[in-house]
């Protein structure tokens, strides 16, 4: 049976819970992954260990190990820009397929105030998700990396 626990700015995982959703991360992000570095900043950026808005972490876990993880980050805006980014979802990819992603989708809609935005290639599978649960496509996204 899945089980979800939610961490945020008032209940914070200790530090060996949070190296661990890191390292999750990292490891089951894949090709659509970021370094550990940055990672973590999102991760400090919703328990608000680095100035900012907060946000919030689902997790799920299956027969007590981590199987899925999303990190929310607040933006601080309304309306023009949603009140939530969802920067990082995955599932272990050892079980993937069994409606784990859905369980933390549907909880992390739950528990956020306001829209949530999200970040997805075009060829990610879990875009499909997305779009079952609620989300579309307005925009596309162009940056400027300076």
């Amino acid at each position: 049976m899945i089980q979800t626990t939610v961490f945020n700015p008032t209940r914070k995982p200790n530090l060996k819970e949070k190296e661990n959703l890191i390292d999750f991360l990292f490891d089951n992000l894949q090709e659509y992954g970021d370094p550990k570095f940055d990672i973590e900043k999102a991760v400090n950026y919703a328990l608000k260990e680095t100035p900012s808005f907060g946000g919030f972490i689902v997790v799920s876990l299956l027969e007590n190990e981590i199987s899925g993880v999303v990190v929310v980050n607040q933006t601080g805006m309304k309306d023009y820009i949603p009140e939530n980014i969802l920067v990082y979802i995955a599932t272990h990819k050892d079980h993937r397929g069994k409606g784990i992603g859905k369980i933390l989708m549907k909880k992390t809609i739950d528990l956020a105030e306001g829209s949530i935005a999200l970040h997805v290639e075009p060829e990610n599978p879990a875009r499909f998700l997305y779009e079952k649960v609620g989300f579309s496509s307005k925009y596309i996204e162009m940056r400027l990396k300076k």
